[in-house]
């Protein structure tokens, strides 16, 4: 583990492995860097993966508050400039970080896996505010349940009533796991409101000059491909890569499906 200075003073922990070119993996919300080190250990025979928790979670510092991603942002900044790195992988909001990242910093070649983004009202939101209400009135069970029916919009379970879902969820918090996604949902639902903050057109993202992977899990929620798509057509180096069988979580289960496209594309870097 190596130590970090943020912008703001804050301690940044590093968790490196393997050998060759850098790469920065930006972890999504709801989760820690832990399950990322299968990711890691795949792609760790050809390059040094870089893993940090971002703010309020494992061994971060607290999160600054009102929240923004701009301290995210400064984070990455403070990891690449200490790494080197100029390659980076981003999930889900991670992927939303790196993005906007790509618009300052300097990033070659960017990875997005599900990247969490709202182009002309494509990603789903009208769930946030119920769901920031349950979860600010102590009902994480509830919480999670809009969450994950709103965002999961293609699962059979989305259309089970509320009470139900529920019900799953509250059963769901007694795992480890689930344990750690109810403590992150406020965290989780402060980023999705951020990402909401941020819809408009794909245009906005033409700036961004690095190489752009843009990953997504066929097995996974619909809306990704068509945000992906449009995105692609924005940017003035991207390509979109459907992962088949693959859901959300398929970064983190690191099958070859993913590792070998993903190090091809960063080697070519």
């Amino acid at each position: 583990m190596t130590g970090v200075t943020a912008r703001d003073g804050a301690a940044i922990t590093l968790h490196s492995t393997g050998n060759g070119p850098g790469i920065v993996v930006v972890h999504g919300g709801g989760v820690t860097i832990d399950v990322y080190r299968r990711l890691a250990a795949r792609l760790a025979d050809r390059f040094t993966v870089h893993l940090y928790n971002r703010r309020g979670r494992a061994d971060a510092a607290p999160r600054r508050e009102p929240y923004t991603f701009d301290q995210d942002i400064d984070d990455l900044a403070a990891v690449l400039e200490r790494t080197g790195a100029r390659n980076v992988v981003g999930h889900s909001s991670g992927g939303f970080i790196a993005l906007q990242a790509a618009l300052r910093l300097p990033i070659d070649r960017l990875a997005l896996y599900d990247l969490a983004i709202s182009i002309d009202g494509g990603f789903p939101s009208d769930w946030i505010d119920e769901a920031r209400r349950a979860a600010d009135d102590g009902d994480i069970a509830r919480g999670m349940a809009i969450t994950t029916g709103g965002i999961n919009t293609h699962s059979p379970a989305a259309r089970l009533p509320l009470g139900v879902r529920t019900a799953i969820c509250r059963a769901f918090l007694r795992t480890p796991i689930g344990r750690q996604m109810g403590e992150l949902l406020p965290k989780t639902l402060d980023e999705s409101h951020q990402i909401r903050l941020h819809d408009g057109p794909a245009e906005q993202w033409s700036a961004v000059t690095a190489d752009v992977l843009l990953m997504y899990g066929t097995a996974g929620p619909p809306y990704y491909a068509a945000l992906n798509d449009a995105l692609a057509r924005a940017l003035p180096r991207a390509r979109v890569l459907p992962i088949p069988r693959s859901g959300h979580d398929g970064v983190n289960r690191a099958p070859a499906r993913i590792v070998d496209p993903l190090a091809e594309f960063l080697a070519a870097g």
